[in-house]
């Protein structure tokens, strides 16, 4: 990383907008929901990642 550092003093960059987290459920699903058209998911593993402006 220090090799480029040099070159990250140079480079000019702005970035406007949110930063934002996005999250993902994975899993299984063998129903729709009563209430609504959206299948229900027994959330086995998830996952957390920069969204938005911070990706």
């Amino acid at each position: 990383m220090t090799q480029y550092s040099t070159q990250f003093k140079q480079a000019k960059v702005l970035v406007l907008g949110d930063v934002m987290l996005d999250r993902y459920w994975f899993g299984a699903t063998n129903r729709i929901s009563p209430e609504a058209p959206v299948p229900v998911v027994r959330v086995q593993n998830n996952e957390e990642r920069a969204g938005g402006a911070a990706n």
